[in-house]
């Protein structure tokens, strides 16, 4: 038995957080070892997005005019499917704390009015960095929001005390004695409830609220092309012109909490700021992941049919990862400094075969290998997210604690590579297959039947489980 093996998967998969401060002083070989962490092999491309990711950083340091020259270092990664292409992208763009957005090429080349719009990808991007930018500016004031909901609560439980118009008592002095008494009274009363609010004591009672309700009423747009396609929104343009209206809702104050805290931090923030960081985020540090991009590529020079329609895809890509502004409805965004990462299995078409210009534009191109039992083996147990962790860790839950012999796992890697082989290459992918099959009967079987503690999977239970079916290539072709 490996030991070193066995401690790796027995550790608990504890994930590393670093600040998107520190990230930006991390050399290429940082990066390489935190992409190590969740995807094994893969060297040559992961050196050529840490050093994509490092050029990003050193662009961004140029003061003088030269820093708007630099252009990033646009990549195309080559490979069969679940070999780690999109997973190293989705890994680095966590990495750089940038918005991040993943468009399968295939999309832009749909019968009719061609599918989507390619300068979508632009608008999607820009809405995932706004509510990147939101979320965040909400995080640094949800602490101030929460009290003010909290006062806003009290508003409810204890209306202010109002002042008598007319004092019986002609003393003099009496009628600010008697004034000045109810206010410490009801300041003593309002600190005793507050305390109880926030030591959830009064979580289960019910209150009326007045919330606002900023519903437009459904409009519906004819023509050939959608609002959002031109990068407009009826919310902002009709926002201000339609009264809003309150609704009257009966809440427990636990609810009422969270609720009244989200519209306090809505307040508190500046939405105005919030766009237009986001959008600078777009244009300095967003990436583009493009997948499936040798689907649009001719195989042939004599285009015609489905081939020019291919073409003309790329012809409107172009453009895009040449760098143009785009209309959002945020306002304009910059596509010149945004990281393009695209990946293909070009089994059929060949990287050439796209069109020159474009071909230009992704002058990195690195070449992913197809993964073997090692590899395989090595995925099962060294990821931070491996899979058999994540199993491990659900069945926790239940109580239970589930145990891979090392013996056992050579065996589940070796039944994936061969069944990649037989049937089809579907890379690590082919791992969940096996693993699902595998321990089914006992993710169904424990929450009811199963009163062991410990459950042990060793090599003679996956030949059981899983060799009539890979031994037979018929069925495996449907199951596995």
């Amino acid at each position: 038995m490996d030991i070193t093996n066995k401690e790796n998967l027995e550790k608990p998969a504890k994930q590393k957080h670093i600040n998107s401060v520190s990230i930006n002083q991390l050399t290429p070989s940082q990066i390489v070892d935190e992409l190590n962490k969740y995807i094994i092999g893969q060297d040559n491309a992961k050196k050529s997005v840490a050093i994509a990711l490092r050029n990003r950083w050193r662009r961004q340091q140029v003061v003088s005019e030269m820093k708007d020259e630099i252009m990033p270092n646009n990549i195309i990664m080559i490979g069969p499917t679940g070999v780690g292409k999109t997973e190293i992208a989705r890994r680095i763009s966590k990495l750089a704390n940038a918005p991040f957005l993943k468009v399968e090429a295939s999309k832009f080349t749909e019968v009719g009015y061609v599918g989507r719009d390619v300068e979508s990808m632009i608008r999607e991007l820009t809405d995932l960095s706004v509510n990147i930018v939101k979320t965040d500016k909400k995080n640094e004031v949800q602490e101030k929001a929460v009290e003010n909901a909290l006062e806003r609560i009290l508003d409810i439980i204890l209306p202010q005390v109002k002042k008598k118009a007319e004092k019986i008592d002609r003393v003099p002095g009496a009628a600010e004695a008697e004034n000045n008494t109810d206010e410490e009274l009801n300041s003593k009363t309002r600190e005793k409830f507050r305390k109880q609010l926030k030591e959830g004591k009064l979580d289960e009672r019910i209150i009326e609220l007045d919330l606002t309700s900023e519903n437009m009423p459904m409009m519906q747009v004819l023509g050939p092309i959608g609002l959002e396609e031109m990068g407009l929104n009826l919310q902002d343009l009709f926002g201000n012109m339609m009264p809003k209206k309150s609704r009257k809702r009966k809440l427990s104050i636990s609810e009422a909490k969270k609720v009244l805290a989200q519209e306090e931090a809505q307040k508190l923030i500046d939405m105005d700021s919030v766009i237009k960081e986001a959008i600078d985020k777009v244009q300095n540090t967003g990436i583009i992941f493009i997948d499936e991009i040798d689907k649009i590529a001719g195989t042939n020079k004599n285009t015609s049919g489905a081939d020019v329609s291919r073409e003309g895809v790329q012809r409107d890509l172009l453009p895009i990862v040449e760098g143009s502004t785009v209309i959002t409805k945020y306002g304009p965004v910059k596509t010149d400094h945004i990281l393009f990462i695209a990946s293909g299995a070009f089994h059929i078409s060949k990287p050439s075969d796209l069109i020159p210009e474009l071909q230009g534009r992704f002058p990195i191109r690195v070449e992913l290998n197809s993964l073997n039992e090692d590899d395989f083996f090595r995925i099962l147990t060294q990821p931070e997210n491996a899979l058999i962790k994540q199993y491990k860790a659900m069945l926790e839950t239940e109580k239970v604690k589930l145990n891979f012999s090392i013996d056992s796992i050579r065996e589940v890697a070796r039944i994936a590579a061969e069944v990649n082989e037989q049937v089809e290459n579907i890379g690590a992918r082919r791992l969940h297959t096996i693993l699902t099959i595998l321990l089914e009967d006992i993710l169904f079987d424990v929450p009811d039947k199963n009163k062991k503690k410990i459950i042990e999977i060793d090599e003679d239970l996956v030949n059981v489980k899983l060799n009539k079916i890979v031994k037979n290539r018929d069925l495996s072709r449907y199951i596995l």
